[in-house]
């Protein structure tokens, strides 16, 4: 999935809070909204068991889409011709806060 894609559900869920975000997420129509979803639950589970936190205190302090590896495939067009196709791939960072 793409950066740009994944940017508009992080642009969504950043600076609230943790269950108000995965109840956002849970209700929205878009494909990027599981994989965020995803990171923010292994963030919260990481921060319940590194530091003993509660994910009622957690917040998204940070979340970022950055682009990563570009796949390159290709489709064969008219004429004999080759239509490239980028397959994008994206890399969440998820940064959690306490309140």
């Amino acid at each position: 999935m793409s950066p740009q894609k994944v940017r508009l559900v992080t642009n969504l869920v950043r600076g609230r809070a943790v269950p108000e975000a995965l109840v956002m997420l849970r209700f929205l129509p878009k494909a990027a909204a599981r994989p965020v979803e995803k990171a923010i639950r292994s963030a919260v589970a990481n921060a319940e068991d590194t530091y003993g936190l509660s994910a009622e205190d957690l917040y998204v302090a940070s979340i970022t889409a950055d682009e990563g590896p570009t796949l390159k495939r290709g489709q064969p067009g008219p004429r004999g011709r080759f239509k490239p196709i980028l397959k994008r791939s994206t890399h969440i960072t998820v940064m959690l806060g306490e309140k």
